[in-house]
């Protein structure tokens, strides 16, 4: 009894992490409209009056752990789903959860973000009916099938992963001396800072030396990218076997303030001097930067949130509907306060907290308990605080 309990408290942990990790991303694309820097194809909003490359910094700092975080995270849960449901199990959740919101939300933020993207570049570039421009490119039917995945490029991976970790799974189950082997020697490097502190950034150093790039790029196609499948696999890939090791968790706790400071100091120090450091220099820190923080802010959230919160609680379940629509809030609002003389930073904020707050209220009118909520969530919450007995959905 004393197990299950622990493991239940991990558990709010963990779930707590991955709805943080999803409600970072709103951070991110308030931010980037706002920073100095130059993100090409990936975001073509930047206010054309006013721009501050701290914002570039609280964006290219989240963005540096939060997918590697929550490709850990899915690695986690998608093995408790394949031991403890079956291969058949995991693939129906993963259907539910991920695929079938996907194909849904899809088309529906494919309109959406079109208008809003093309409206606040039309404010940007001053024309006079930005709006009526926007809705004017939906008059060729071919604009309603989405060209991107957008934001939703994660799921997509997501689903490519878990498809290829259900193999993964199948063929370690043909040979269980094998994978109690590996779970053996894995247990010895989780549970000591210092070796899995070298170990894994030397693994992630040979993954970008095999992908032969520094920094791999959000991959919005749907032809899939062998660079951005194999970076997020290999945190999948411990994420996985963490839960084989799921006893040891307690030792990330181990160095958890130290690994994220470390890894903020590193962030720092390349962010500032981004150009005087070659390939090799890139990689090596972006190797150690990332496996710091992966499990110096893991650390932290079963170090402080293992025990359960009915507000963390709604936070996480609310996250995912926050994940799915926060882009459209993002891409339109900065058209909307443009000449709001105020500041780059406030206005990032601006848009940060109108986002969060039309997010979370649409959330808990319109969603929660609604089929919606059902859909996305595995049921249709109540009014009530969820019960303190009752484990977060796996979604």
């Amino acid at each position: 009894m004393k197990n299950l309990i622990q493991n239940s408290e991990r558990l709010h942990s963990l779930d707590a992490l991955r709805g943080i990790m999803m409600l970072l991303g709103l951070i991110i694309h308030s931010a980037v409209t706002y920073g100095s820097a130059d993100y090409g194809g990936a975001w073509r909003l930047k206010d054309p009056l006013t721009t501050h490359f701290a914002n570039d910094y609280i964006a290219l700092l989240i963005h540096v752990f939060r997918m590697p975080i929550f490709f850990l995270i899915a690695g986690f849960f998608g093995a408790l789903l394949f031991y403890d449901k079956g291969t058949l199990g995991m693939l129906k959740n993963r259907f539910k959860r991920i695929l079938l919101p996907f194909l849904v939300f899809l088309p529906i933020l494919n309109f959406c973000l079109i208008i809003g993207f093309k409206y606040t570049m039309g404010v940007f570039d001053n024309d006079v009916t930005p709006f009526l421009s926007a809705i004017q490119i939906f008059e060729n039917p071919l604009a309603f099938i989405p060209l991107s995945t957008f934001h939703l490029w994660f799921m997509y991976y997501l689903i490519l992963i878990s498809l290829f970790f259900v193999g993964f799974g199948l063929l370690f189950k043909t040979v269980p001396h094998v994978s109690e082997l590996i779970k053996d020697k894995f247990s010895i490097v989780i549970q000591n800072p210092l070796l899995r502190l070298t170990l894994f950034p030397l693994c992630s150093y040979g993954v970008y030396l095999f992908i032969g790039i520094e920094r791999v790029e959000t991959s919005t196609s749907y032809i899939p990218d062998v660079n951005t499948f194999v970076f997020y696999s290999s945190f999948y890939l411990v994420g996985w076997l963490l839960f084989k090791s799921k006893e040891q968790l307690d030792s990330l706790k181990k160095w958890d303030w130290l690994s994220t400071i470390l890894g903020c100091v590193l962030f720092s120090i390349q962010f500032f001097n981004y150009t005087s450091f070659g390939f090799q220099e890139l990689i090596i820190i972006n190797s150690f930067m990332g496996w710091l923080f992966c499990f110096g802010i893991t650390g932290l959230f079963i170090r402080y949130a293992s025990k359960h919160s009915a507000r963390m609680r709604y936070i996480s379940d609310a996250s995912y509907w926050v994940y799915l629509v926060h882009l459209i809030f993002s891409a339109f609002l900065p058209g909307m306060i443009v000449n709001y003389p105020i500041p780059s930073t406030a206005k990032f904020l601006l848009v940060a907290s109108i986002t969060g707050i039309v997010c979370f209220t649409s959330y808990k009118y319109f969603v929660r308990g609604s089929f919606i909520g059902k859909f996305l969530n595995g049921k249709r919450y109540t009014s009530k605080k969820p019960s303190k007995m009752k484990q977060a959905p796996l979604n």
